[in-house]
């Protein structure tokens, strides 16, 4: 009962901050279902689809898919990068720990316990780990359409057919969403180090921004947009 009151507060903390994201994300696959191209991840599997049949069906733009494709390849690498930094970073502020621990308690109202800022760290870790893993799976799917998506569709390959090309490619575009979404979720990650109460206002700031990130523009806006 004593472990629960000394860390209960960012436990309750870390648990609320969880289920608001998680509703979050299942309020977006409700009105997904209800609307298809309710977000922009619902239009780009739509784009993407109708991208790979375009190419496949009309010879000549072999040069054109290369390079959408070596586009999106070297933006998955760059942010795989940036997670590795970020890993090394976090594994360099853990061994730090006694000497900042005062600092970054100064306005914590929660546990200050050493073992806890460990284990804030150690979620912080695997956040930034299931980040690097996702971009790096989406540069081998990237790697793998590649040469799918440039073989003649008059070959008649069953397992190369455009819906099954355009699959592979949505997948990609999966990981690379995983991994934005894990770098979007350092936010209350980080502010946790600082105290529970910034994690739980971090988290409802994130998700008011990744709302308007999320949703996809309505046909109504653009026409009354004056820049289109």
């Amino acid at each position: 009962m004593g472990w629960f009151e000394g860390f209960g507060v960012d436990l309750g903390s870390f648990a609320l901050s969880a289920l608001l994201l998680y509703a979050y994300h299942r309020y977006l696959a409700y009105q997904t279902r209800k609307h298809p191209t309710y977000t922009v991840q619902a239009v780009n599997r739509l784009a993407r689809t109708a991208w790979v049949e375009n190419i496949m069906r009309n010879e000549g733009k072999e040069v054109l898919a290369v390079q959408t494709l070596r586009n999106s390849t070297m933006a998955a690498t760059f942010l795989a990068s940036t997670a590795v930094l970020f890993i090394i970073g976090v594994l360099s502020l853990s061994g730090q720990g006694d000497k900042l621990e005062s600092t970054w308690h100064a306005l914590n109202i929660g546990s200050r316990h050493s073992e806890l800022w460990l284990v804030k760290l150690l979620f912080l870790l695997l956040d930034l780990f299931s980040a690097f893993f996702s971009f790096t799976m989406a540069v081998r799917v990237y790697n793998h359409v590649g040469y799918l998506v440039n073989v003649p569709i008059s070959r008649n390959y069953k397992m190369i057919c455009p819906a099954h090309v355009a699959a592979h490619l949505n997948r990609a575009g999966k990981f690379y969403s995983i991994g934005m979404r894990a770098f979007y979720f350092t936010v209350p990650l980080v502010f946790w180090l600082f105290g529970p109460h910034f994690m739980l206002a971090s988290t409802v700031g994130l998700i008011v921004v990744l709302y308007h990130l999320d949703r996809a523009p309505v046909i109504e806006e653009i026409a009354e947009d004056p820049s289109f």
